[in-house]
């Protein structure tokens, strides 16, 4: 025999909150749920994680960066940026080097196979972009660009 579950009653796995959250409060979830849905399907199609496709977009317009570069540019902890480069080298789309004045320090770029899914990629992100955009009025893009430019430079540390 089938239990029902009785209507407005907490669904097992999610919580009540007493009170209803702000917009603030959500910030960093919908910021992170906004860019899952406009860049994740693109890297999961290529078979990429998060951290990989992350990883991929930090050397996409560059020479060569360190793990402690490649990581902060992908805003990915450093040991996971070292698993995402890692499996990258092996599935062909990453090169590593070593640093000329050390060679204790690994340097990574994208390879031929890494440049071409780096650009297939980047071309449908940003179409999707654009279209995400396009539901915006101008004035309200540039407001947009405003505040998330101030929220860097405070999340940076620089303030106004």
């Amino acid at each position: 025999m089938k239990t029902r579950r009785k209507r407005n009653a907490p669904v097992a796995g999610l919580r009540r909150h007493a009170r209803p959250r702000t917009a603030a409060g959500w910030l960093l979830e919908r910021m992170a749920a906004l860019t899952t849905l406009v860049a994740g399907p693109l890297a999961e199609r290529s078979g990429l994680g998060a951290a990989e496709w992350r990883v991929v977009a930090a050397l996409g317009d560059t020479a060569a960066l360190s793990l402690a570069e490649t990581a902060s540019r992908a805003a990915v902890e450093s040991g996971r940026a070292a698993r995402a480069l890692q499996a990258l080298a092996r599935a062909g789309y990453v090169e590593r080097t070593h640093d000329a004045f050390d060679a204790r320090r690994s340097l990574f770029r994208l390879g031929r196979r890494g440049r071409a899914l780096y650009r297939r990629v980047t071309l449908r992100a940003r179409a999707r972009e654009r279209a995400l955009l396009a539901a915006l009025a101008p004035v309200e893009r540039r407001q947009l660009d405003r505040l998330l430019a101030k929220l860097q430079r405070t999340a940076a540390g620089g303030g106004d």
